[in-house]
């Protein structure tokens, strides 16, 4: 089982590539750039659409994501708001300063700006829907200490 286990920094946000050594291709795609960095191993992500806001601080990125089974999402913020919808599969969310919750399909979640947060995926492929509202100048996700 640990074989199958793969430790990564995002996305729920791992969704764009936000690992703590692969912050590059949502780096590149939260600054307007086209395309992410390929996925690491376990997880499929697609960005569905992604949308400037008025002004010029923050971008909406609409992705979505699959995990397979056991995958761990490590400990990570984003410089703005998540919010999620699980369409199939499940997990356990950490996000500090709350009981760790345990997600099933047609649960969903929000995680304020650089609040850390961690996700680990059940026995079964997890399927996400995700909106990213970040600012375009930073990095879609950050690693966060445990």
């Amino acid at each position: 089982m640990l074989a199958r286990r793969r430790f990564i920094s995002c996305a729920i946000c791992s969704l764009a590539g936000f690992a703590a050594t692969q912050v590059g291709g949502t780096q590149a795609m939260a600054q307007g750039q086209s395309a992410p960095a390929a996925a690491p191993a376990g997880i499929s992500r697609k960005v569905l659409g992604r949308t400037d806001m008025p002004g010029d601080k923050y971008v909406a990125i609409l992705m979505e994501a699959e995990f397979d089974g056991g995958l761990k999402v490590a400990r990570h913020t984003h410089p703005g708001v998540e919010s999620t919808y699980l369409m199939a599969g499940g997990g356990v969310l950490s996000v500090k300063g709350q009981p760790d919750r345990t997600l099933a399909p047609g649960d969903g979640f929000q995680i304020p700006p650089e609040v850390p947060h961690a996700f680990q995926v059940g026995g079964d492929k997890t399927k996400l829907a995700i909106t990213y509202i970040v600012e375009k100048d930073k990095p879609l996700a950050t690693p966060a200490p445990e």
